[in-house]
């Protein structure tokens, strides 16, 4: 295990699958100064809350490989690109005092520290495994604390940027279940999906960007659950495109 990373090999070499979960864990390094508790960092501001159960319990369903990020997204984030977002000063209305004020030097140093090697491994593993199809698992919490509107209504979402091949499969299997299923919500995915813009969309691969909401898979029942939910959803849709030859620029 990398220090930016978690790899778990695939069994089958060929699921034509990759899960991917940048979220994963809410570790924070001895050496990273957040100035926060841990109260916060274990909620949603600090790891997508279930995530990194369902991705493995999705890449043992499948077989295939899933890449795992290995710290709190607070230290870094490892769904952002060049962005003031990368390493957060504040989190749905929390400010994170360690990195308010963090030096240039300092922040570079985060990115060649955790932002790289993660991204860096995951374009080898693109490259080399050549998969189908790309599943990235997120979760987002039913309500924003920093929000005085009502519950998010959705149980998952699908997200995408341009290439929707992928995602318009998903979301009317997932309806058809009769699943609330959020189009391109809770938030968008042509406002935030660095991490499928650089390694799926750039190389022409299908992907699903798939968020459940966090109180369905914050123990074990639930992740088992949705894990059952998603397996037939995604080899479905990895079939379906298999068979098309159409790829949107």
């Amino acid at each position: 295990m990398s220090e930016a990373y978690d790899l778990i090999p695939g069994r089958d070499a060929g699921s034509g699958l990759l899960i991917v979960v940048d979220h994963a864990a809410r570790f924070v390094p001895p050496d990273i100064h957040l100035g926060i508790g841990d109260d916060l960092i274990g909620r949603h501001i600090g790891w997508d809350i279930g995530a990194a159960a369902l991705g493995r319990a999705l890449c043992a369903r499948l077989g295939c490989p899933g890449l795992f990020g290995t710290v709190s997204r607070l230290v870094i984030d490892l769904h952002r690109e060049d962005s003031p977002a990368l390493i957060p000063a504040e989190s749905d209305g929390h400010p994170i005092p360690g990195n308010i004020g963090l030096s240039e030097k300092a922040r570079a140093a985060r990115v060649a520290r955790f932002w790289r090697p993660y991204h860096a491994r995951l374009a080898d593993l693109v490259r080399d495994g050549a998969p189908d199809l790309i599943v990235a698992v997120h979760s987002f919490t039913p309500r924003l604390e920093s929000s005085s509107g009502p519950d998010r209504p959705w149980q998952v979402g699908i997200l995408y940027n341009r290439d929707d091949r992928a995602a318009r499969l998903a979301i009317e299997m997932l309806r058809a279940q009769g699943f609330e299923t959020g189009d391109n919500q809770p938030y968008s995915g042509q406002l935030l999906n660095a991490t499928m813009n650089m390694h799926a969309e750039a190389a022409g691969i299908p992907y699903l960007a798939i968020e459940i909401r966090n109180d369905l898979i914050a123990g074990p029942d639930g992740v088992a659950r949705w894990a059952e939910i998603l397996e037939p959803v995604i080899v479905d849709c990895r079939k379906k495109l298999a068979r098309s030859t159409t790829v949107r620029p």
